[in-house]
């Protein structure tokens, strides 16, 4: 009887590591097809969608760098709800660029 508890107890780990190896092979057979498929489009959405928040941005609060769109009534209302984003926003629009920067705009470069 203590033969077939201890025969049982080694099995219940061996099951368990068995099981664990098979999850983390699906999770990296997952990512990698993740990866492959749809890795591109999150990546080129992620960019527009910052692209989008920059030009809000600016508009809304281009007087801080000299360019005013907005009257000063309309962007003090803003202003709660753009504070969270505005000195990564100024950061990303006095930075200083270079030429991979630009290859995204021409055509056939990837």
């Amino acid at each position: 009887m203590a033969g077939r508890q201890v025969e049982m107890g080694m099995r219940a780990p061996a099951k368990e590591r068995w099981q664990d190896k098979l999850r983390r092979a699906g999770r990296a057979a997952g990512e990698i097809l993740y990866g492959m498929t749809v890795f591109g489009w999150v990546r080129d959405v992620q960019r527009q969608q910052a692209e989008v928040e920059r030009f809000f941005v600016l508009v809304t609060f281009g007087d801080i760098v000299g360019l005013p769109i907005l009257p000063p009534y309309y962007t003090m209302r803003l202003l709660p709800y753009v504070i969270p984003m505005l000195s990564r926003w100024k950061r990303g629009l006095l930075r200083e660029r270079d030429l991979t920067d630009l290859a995204e705009f021409i055509e056939g470069v990837d």
